[in-house]
Parts: C-alpha cells; sequence; structure tokens
C-alpha cells in the first residue's frame, strides 16, 4: 500500500480535527433530551463519507434515529466490503467523574497513551473507530488505490439495541450485499501485542419492579410489619449466585459450550498481568466464577451484572420510609449457543418464582441479542491477520471478547456474510465510563492498518 504512512502524517491534523468536532456532538441515543443532536450527527456522518468519496450517501430513516448508507462502487465484479458501525453514544452520566467535560474533547498523555488520547464521550466507543474507516477511504480514493467495492452502514441505535437496523437489514438485501463485514467496535491485547476478536457474547438486558404497599409507608408505624421491597429486591437480587459466583437460574447453563483444556491453553497465552489488572482498577482482588480465569470469566462464561439499582429516598438528608417500589436493570453476558430471548423468559420466570410473600414482582426485557464466534481459517480473518503484520510487525492474536455487538449475529442470518472485528481500543480506554478515551496512535493506526485488509482481501478472493 504505497504512501499511506506519508498520507496519514500530512493529514495527521486535520484527522484529529475532524473527529474532535465529531465528538463535540453529544449523540445519547438512550435520552430523549439529545434526539436532535443524534439527528445532527447523523448528517454529519452523512458529509464525512461524501468528502472521502463515496459515490451515493443517504439518510436512511426509520421509526427511530436514522441510518447512515453510503458506498463506493468501482467495478460490481469486485469483491465488496461492507462497513458498519455506530455513531451514537453511551449516556456520560456520572459527569461529576469525568475529569473533563465529557463532549468538550481534549488530548492528553496517559501510562498506556504516551503519544496522547482523546478524552471524551464516543472517542473509542464507537465515533473515533467507526471514522477509522471513513479516512481509511479517504486515503484508498484520493491515492487511485480502492482495489474493491466499499459500502457503509453507520446506525444511531446501537446502544439502544439496534431494533431498527434489524428491520433496514432484513428489508434491504440487495443495497447491503456484501463478501465481508468489517467492523471495528472492539479492542485489542495492546500496543504491542496486536488482536482480532474472534467471538463477541450475546446479550439479555432486563429492569426489574418489584412492589409492595400502595405508597411509601414511615417506617417508625410501619417497619417490620409490612414487605419491604427494597429489602426484597436486594435478596432476590443475592440468591441469583451461589458461593461460587455460579448463576443460580434453572437451565441457564444447559447451552453452554465447555471448552476443552487445549483451547482454554490457547487462551492463556496471551499476555496478561493480573496485577497490572487490579492496579487499573485501583482493586485488591478479583472476583468471578470459581474454576476460571479473569480471561475467561469476562469472555468464555456468561455472567449475571446489575446494572442499576433504585428505590426510596436518595436525596439529601433522611427521609424515613419504606419505598413502595423498588427497581433494578440487569444484564446478562450470554455465551454462543445461549440464545437470548430463551434465557430471558427463564430469568423471567425465576424472578418472578423467588418473590417473597408480600410484594408483586414485573420484569420488563429490554433489549438483546446472540453471541458471534468467527472462524479463523476464512479468507476474512487472514487477510485481517496480514494486514496488522505489515503494520504492527507481528502477527495478531485470535482472541474472544465479553462485549456484545447484538446485530452481528443478525448479519450472518439476513446478509449470509461473516464479519471480522478489527478494533484498534484498548481495555483501559474506559468505554461506558467517565473518562472514556482512545489513543491517538491507536487511530492512525487503525486508518493505516485498515486499507491493507482491503488489499490483501482483494487479492484472495481472485
Amino acid at each position: 500500500m504505497q504512501n499511506v504512512q506519508d498520507y496519514i502524517s500530512k493529514n495527521k491534523e486535520r484527522f484529529l480535527d475532524e473527529l474532535i468536532q465529531l465528538l463535540r456532538i453529544p449523540s445519547v441515543s438512550a435520552d430523549s433530551a439529545f434526539s436532535q443532536d443524534v439527528i445532527d450527527t447523523s448528517e454529519a456522518v452523512r458529509t464525512a463519507l461524501e468528502n472521502a468519496g463515496c459515490d451515493t450517501v443517504e439518510i436512511c430513516e426509520t421509526d427511530g434515529y436514522p441510518i447512515v448508507y453510503g458506498e463506493k462502487i468501482i467495478d460490481p465484479a469486485l469483491p465488496t466490503v461492507l462497513v458498519y458501525g455506530h455513531y451514537d453514544v453511551q449516556p456520560a452520566d456520572p459527569i461529576n467523574l469525568w475529569n473533563s467535560p465529557p463532549f468538550e474533547p481534549v488530548i492528553k498523555k496517559t501510562d498506556t497513551h504516551p503519544e496522547g488520547a482523546i478524552f471524551a464521550r464516543g472517542a473509542c466507543d464507537d465515533k473515533g473507530q467507526m471514522y477509522m474507516h471513513v479516512k481509511a477511504l479517504e486515503f484508498m480514493v484520493k491515492t487511485n488505490q480502492l482495489p474493491c467495492n466499499v459500502k457503509f452502514m453507520i446506525e444511531g441505535e446501537e446502544e439502544v439495541g439496534s431494533n431498527n437496523l434489524a428491520v433496514f437489514v432484513a428489508n434491504n438485501h440487495k443495497k447491503l450485499a456484501n463478501d465481508i463485514i468489517l467492523i471495528s467496535d472492539t479492542g485489542m491485547i495492546a500496543n504491542d501485542v496486536p488482536s482480532i476478536t474472534t467471538g463477541l457474547r450475546g446479550l439479555s438486558y432486563v429492569e426489574v419492579e418489584v412492589t409492595g404497599p400502595n405508597r411509601d409507608l414511615h417506617s417508625g408505624l410501619y417497619g417490620g410489619a409490612v414487605a419491604n421491597p427494597i429489602n426484597a429486591l436486594t435478596k432476590m437480587i443475592a440468591s441469583l449466585h451461589d458461593e461460587n459466583n455460579h448463576i443460580t437460574i434453572p437451565g441457564f447453563y444447559d447451552k453452554v459450550e465447555d471448552l476443552s483444556q487445549e483451547e482454554r491453553a490457547e487462551m492463556a497465552k496471551a499476555p496478561f498481568s493480573l496485577d497490572a489488572y487490579q492496579k487499573a482498577l485501583n482493586i485488591t482482588s478479583v472476583d468471578g466464577e470459581k474454576g476460571y480465569s479473569t480471561n475467561e470469566r469476562n469472555s468464555i462464561r456468561p455472567t449475571l451484572d446489575v446494572n442499576g439499582i433504585w428505590g426510596g429516598y436518595t436525596g439529601e438528608g433522611a427521609k424515613t420510609v419504606i419505598a413502595s417500589k423498588a427497581y433494578a436493570k440487569i444484564s446478562m453476558r450470554l455465551v454462543p449457543n445461549q440464545d437470548w430471548q430463551d434465557i430471558t423468559q427463564l430469568f423471567k420466570t425465576h424472578f418472578e418464582s423467588i418473590a417473597p410473600k408480600g410484594v408483586t414482582v414485573k420484569v420488563t426485557p429490554h433489549h438483546g441479542g446472540q453471541g458471534y464466534v468467527t472462524p479463523i481459517d476464512t479468507i476474512g480473518y487472514k487477510a485481517a491477520s496480514k494486514a496488522y503484520e505489515i503494520t504492527f510487525g507481528k502477527k495478531p492474536i485470535p482472541q474472544r471478547s465479553g462485549g456484545s455487538i447484538p446485530i452481528v449475529a443478525l448479519f450472518e442470518k439476513e446478509l449470509n456474510s461473516k464479519t471480522i472485528l478489527m478494533g484498534f481500543g484498548l481495555d483501559s480506554d474506559a468505554i461506558h465510563s467517565p473518562n472514556e478515551h482512545f489513543g491517538v496512535w491507536n487511530y492512525l493506526k487503525g486508518i493505516e492498518t485498515i486499507p491493507y485488509f482491503y488489499h490483501h482481501f482483494t487479492e484472495m478472493s481472485k
């Protein structure tokens, strides 16, 4: 690939400035207060794709936020790469834990990013990684080195379940026809240890509501005589794990694949320092399912976590009440073969069954998706591996991720296409957390590496 490093060097400041402007827009899809900002971001992505060289770009309306579709077709006989990404971001809360405003991007040096990192909500997940593909296209078009066709599908609802994208994909098979899907919404082990994500966990996300008396009650007059929904909820949640951190929902593990000792031994070859892991999180020990390592717990094993819990009085000072209601949001990360809808139903049935007398329980499913595993013997994986080898100087390690991209399994079902996950973020980049950031080096390295994937995938497809 000729002159890619020179092109990046000459355009580095512009590449950074463009991303910073995109990060300034608070495209929080989960909060309707930001609805216009989400729409504004879709327009910004459309303009960026047009400027990068797409011949056709359109805003595709949905029942929710729009999907930005773009394409550059140079020869229908050549392979077609479909790039997927998302322009919506997670809520920035809690704002007080950010060291700088979440939508006022700044570049600061860190231990893992000595060359500097862009701090902003969406920097790594997924605006920064999505925008690498836009700039990689620009390079290939401007230097006349695009070897195949490319399509872009950038959505605005990934952080809230991608429900409308599923409808769009089902209704647009011809428009989205491709030979491989390319996504950068994952990470790698370290800047000096490149890796390619070969598996994603599925997801089931639910909200639970526990109701006791018909109104908040005086805790002195009624305490000890009436079931307390908050007490009941916390006991019910605590019962979802046993003493070995094994999930107690009947049938939960029925379809979980147990990897062989040989496969687990291969996973263990990935560099990992438990001391560094604990230090980065400021914890004194790790926790999880007995019998598995930290890297196994967060990738090949299913989990259940409370993401939020509330009820009663939480304002300043004291208010002695027994709350009428208590709530929690719970997510379950699932491994391949676990169907998210089946797991959701298992959770609902079990959680309702363990409700103590005096309270009623309501379980509301929010969204979910299937897990995904991509083979390492495909042309797509081999092309990605060669691309990393060229720009990093070493062969990448295949690695399963603990995260979820629910739409990936649906892509294979609807479009009959494999997905390659070329992530350039690090675990320490604090996605979904305060002070999210993305290394400047990583951003530029992605722009450098992606064109090599196009080149090798086209060559191997002949």
